[in-house]
């Protein structure tokens, strides 16, 4: 390793302190490179608000700087920011073939297939990228072609494992390198930046044997039809599903738009292995018999258009849930949606299915390293300086404190949040500063137009309603031109409303004109709206929205 004249720059867009929005910075001199461009799922305080992606104000102000984009699986987390990132720069994408093949899916669904080149490396390749050489290193997660990443650089080497767990039963074959790590570890690296999502549990992750051999007993116990739902880009979760109607000769019909994408691309891409007859048209399967059916769809997080969130309220167009179906939800909430997904479940229990879920049975687990296996990596690796990634804040303050245990000097092991601009040198490591990296809302066609005072305004509505009263004001006299209009909506009911709307009526009426005077209605808008909603909180003990109007007349 050669000694460096100047840091090495290690700056988090996002991904720490929280679950999803995955974004890392690298720069030296200037060269920049970025690690995943992923979004984050809205939570319920998140009121119209469909996904959240990284801020990258940064990006665009240098990007003559950047030199590639490294994309380390194709998980939402790691992949759904791309088509974002791609409509304000452009730079190559390396990543795996499955990777690939699932960023063109977005990117076609944005209308981007011509927006930047994507390359394909394997595992060993090493991507030259400006001063930085990135090769990709194999890992075991809940998805095909998952990799972490060594980036060797002026100031030493730095190990990005990207999410992972040690499997050492994966179902598509895909192991951790360890012998990889170890040997970087002999070398000498300068940092670890590690997936932090499981670093509370210890023990190790189970492996996803146990989730295919799960599965496969509840397909051949099932007496009816079964419908399964996971996430889409779980390539060998549906695999397992599969196999399973191999085995207990069932045939296959798969409905949801990205799970209808992903699973075409992934059998045209190799990584789905489907006999030639088991996939079902729409047609066929409404003929075909239930009890040699299964039906993989969209929908396991509860989302409102998606396939098993119409079958459970009954407004899909094919499927309807019936007596003796067997339901799997082959996933497990993402915090914030358990609410729609315990809402589902009861839906379909209503409807006579029996429902299978990760609280009853292993129908999933994690992609994710648990305390012993993140031990494993520490000691393979044996870096310098450490960065937890990947994790609400508690889960990045537990792998630190993990690799203190190890005997990384407390000095040494940095929790950062993102935007921090974090500065390595053989010899110091300090945080220097920070980068703009708040939540830029995707709302409909919006990107970014959404803030946190909207957000507010919606969350005030949907606690206690909205209240709008209108003045119209004599531009030439500057007296009330007529009666106050009062409106609500959401408020309070048709019992109480009269007599509260004439009371905010009299109000507005007796500030504006009560002595038919003139007055600077413009100086008294915002003492008129506070006025108001004391009024009404004395009234109701509630504080709904309170709009005023003034017009001029």
């Amino acid at each position: 390793m050669t000694t460096a004249a100047l840091p090495l720059r290690v700056i988090p867009l996002g991904g720490l302190g929280e679950i999803g929005r995955n974004m890392m910075l690298y720069e030296y001199g200037d060269d920049m490179i970025a690690v995943d461009v992923g979004v984050m799922f809205p939570d319920t305080e998140h009121l119209g608000v469909d996904l959240i992606i990284p801020d990258i104000t940064y990006v665009k102000e240098n990007v003559h700087r950047l030199r590639a984009i490294f994309l380390t699986h194709g998980h939402e987390d790691h992949i759904g920011g791309v088509p974002f990132l791609l409509h304000e720069v452009s730079a190559p994408i390396y990543c795996m073939q499955l990777t690939r093949g699932l960023v063109q899916v977005k990117l076609k669904e944005h209308r981007l297939t011509d927006a930047t080149e994507i390359c394909v490396v394997e595992a060993g390749d090493v991507v030259d990228a400006g001063v930085f050489s990135v090769e990709f290193f194999s890992v075991a997660h809940s998805i095909p072609d998952s990799a972490g990443l060594i980036i060797d650089t002026p100031a030493g080497v730095v190990v990005h494992t990207g999410d992972f767990k040690i499997d050492h039963t994966p179902l598509m074959g895909q192991h951790t390198d360890l012998a990889r790590l170890a040997n970087v570890g002999e070398d000498g690296a300068l940092l670890l930046c590690a997936d932090s999502t499981y670093a509370e549990i210890e023990g190790f992750t189970p492996s996803e044997q146990r989730v295919a051999e799960t599965l496969d007993r509840a397909i051949g116990d099932a007496k009816g039809r079964v419908i399964v739902t996971t996430f889409a880009s779980l390539i060998s979760r549906v695999q397992a599903v599969i196999d399973a109607a191999v085995k207990h000769d069932r045939r296959v019909f798969v409905t949801g738009r990205s799970m209808v994408n992903n699973v075409n691309m992934a059998r045209d891409l190799g990584y789905l292995k489907v006999p030639g007859n088991m996939l079902m048209t729409v047609n066929q399967q409404r003929d075909h018999p239930a009890h040699k059916t299964i039906i993989i769809c969209t929908g396991s997080q509860g989302e409102p258009t998606s396939a098993l969130t119409r079958m459970a309220s009954g407004n899909h167009p094919q499927i309807a849930i019936a007596e003796g179906d067997t339901v799997i939800l082959s996933s497990s909430p993402v915090p914030g949606n358990e609410k729609f997904v315990y809402k589902n479940i009861d839906l379909l229990m209503e409807s006579g299915a029996k429902v299978i879920y990760n609280r009853l049975a292993d129908v999933h687990v994690h992609g994710h390293a648990a305390r012993e296996e993140l031990k494993i990596i520490h000691r393979l690796v044996r870096p310098k300086y450490f960065v937890p990634i990947h994790g609400e804040y508690r889960h990045l303050v537990l792998h630190r404190e993990l690799a203190v245990l190890l005997g990384m000097p407390e000095e040494n092991a940095f929790v950062l949040t993102d935007g921090d601009v974090l500065e390595l040198t053989e010899d110091h490591g300090e945080i220097v500063g920070e980068v703009p990296a708040d939540y830029v809302y995707v709302d409909g066609l919006g990107i970014g137009d959404v803030d946190d005072f909207v957000l507010r305004d919606r969350q005030h509505l949907a606690n206690d309603g909205m209240l709008v009263f209108i003045a119209a004001i004599d531009r030439h006299t500057g007296k009330l031109a007529r009666e106050p209009e009062v409106m609500s909506h959401g408020f309070v009911g048709p019992d109480e409303e009269p007599a509260l709307l004439e009371g905010v009526r009299k109000m507005v009426a007796d500030v504006l004109g009560g002595e038919r005077r003139a007055l600077d209605w413009r100086a008294v808008h915002e003492t008129l709206k506070d006025d108001v909603a004391g009024y009404l909180h004395r009234q109701t003990h509630r504080r709904p929205l309170v709009i005023p109007v003034m017009l001029e007349v």
